[in-house]
């Protein structure tokens, strides 16, 4: 079930601020050895097996913090990729904050085109796919002042030369839109950690690509405590949970991107994801096989039409066997309508009443700003500038 138009949103009052930071299960101790303060990717897996089992056995005592840039719609990778796991975490019970990172449209564009209609975009689809307003709060950044206030403090606990080799905004610098490099871009890893540590979340669901900017905010979290915390601290330190997701690539044989007009997004119609799919790169040999080494594009067809239909990509790629591309593209096809018809009818449904939409921000934003005011009060307090 979910609410149509004019359906009941959160108004409760936030979670007790202080709560979320003692609840934060001891990970070190829990997974033992494996999960030890330790660098890398194998780690960061051991930590999260151990989260799955703590969320599974006490929900409550997580909170998340997820979200989005308004830069377009959303398509089948971040469906596949994120968008999911979120909802299935706020099955489970945990408290979730999404983040509609507006302001961050701007870290690697000159302007922010098309704001409120892709803002909106955002809401529908967070809507279609099961995002429930009623136990997750949907909010944009731009609306809430107390979280951005936070960037100034968190800049002064980090270092330049830690900000600059920040891998991931090394990557965004080399593929970004601008001419020249802005600051914002600079302090994406700080902003990010004020995204994350406003609503003292202490769970983030994210790419193995994302591990030096929690890393960061980790960093950053544990030098507010050392320096103005005393006893007691004011942040949690987040723990990553990293996703399995599969990486689909778009029908150009590259990585899905709202940009390059390669994906098939949650919006498009049955008519135009058949021609988004008959238009996808293959390749020569009939017989379909499922081996991403040695034939990426045709394999990730293969895996699409699997996670659309619950099965294995070794059975879909045996069941077309020397069908070809055409029968693979057929399948797929019909995978991907028959998954998304039931996305498509709530979006639809929800698509009607922009007004109601729009609610759901305003609420959302009311709740982020009662959270975000609770904390700069205490950091404030902390700094000892509370006058």
């Amino acid at each position: 079930m979910f609410p149509g138009p004019g359906g009941a949103v959160l108004t409760s009052a936030p979670t007790d601020q202080e709560t979320i930071v003692t609840t934060i299960p001891d990970i070190a101790t829990l997974a033992g050895e494996a999960a030890a303060e330790t660098s890398g990717t194998a780690t960061a897996r051991a930590r999260s097996a151990v989260l799955e089992t703590l969320i599974q056995r006490d929900p409550g005592r997580f909170r998340i913090l997820t979200g989005d840039r308004p830069t377009g719609r959303l398509h089948l990778g971040h469906y596949f990729g994120t968008l999911h796991n979120r909802v299935r975490l706020q099955n489970l019970g945990v408290e979730t904050f999404v983040i509609i990172a507006d302001y961050q449209v701007l870290t690697d564009r000159d302007a922010a085109e098309n704001l409120p209609e892709y803002v909106e975009d955002l809401v529908l689809d967070y809507l279609a796919i099961g995002v429930d307003p009623a136990r997750s709060t949907i909010f944009a950044h731009s609306a809430v002042p107390a979280l951005n206030q936070l960037l100034l403090p968190f800049l002064s606990l980090v270092s330049v030369a830690e900000l600059s080799r920040n891998p991931t905004v090394k990557d965004e610098i080399a593929h970004s839109r601008q001419s020249s490099v802005s600051g914002l871009m600079f302090t994406y890893p700080a902003h990010q950690a004020a995204d994350i540590l406003f609503c003292k979340a202490n769970l983030v669901p994210a790419g193995q690509d994302q591990l030096p900017h929690l890393e960061l905010t980790r960093t950053v979290a544990r030098r507010f405590n050392d320096r103005y915390g005393g006893a007691t601290p004011v942040f949690p330190e987040p723990e990553v949970l990293l996703s399995n997701a599969p990486l689909l690539l778009g029908t150009d044989g590259v990585k899905m991107s709202k940009s390059r007009g390669n994906a098939v997004t949650l919006a498009a119609d049955a008519d135009e994801t058949a021609r988004l799919i008959r238009g996808a790169k293959t390749d020569s040999e009939r017989h379909i096989t499922y081996d991403p080494a040695n034939r990426p594009e045709v394999s990730s067809l293969v895996l699409l039409a699997a996670l659309c239909q619950g099965r294995t990509a070794q059975e879909v790629a045996a069941g077309i066997g020397s069908g070809g591309a055409a029968a693979l593209k057929r399948t797929v096809t019909e995978a991907v309508n028959d998954h998304l018809a039931p996305i498509r009818a709530r979006r639809a449904e929800y698509g009607r009443d922009r007004t109601y939409l729009r609610q759901i921000l305003r609420d959302g934003n009311e709740r982020a700003n009662a959270v975000a005011d609770a904390t700069l009060t205490q950091v404030r307090s902390a700094m000892n500038s509370n006058y």
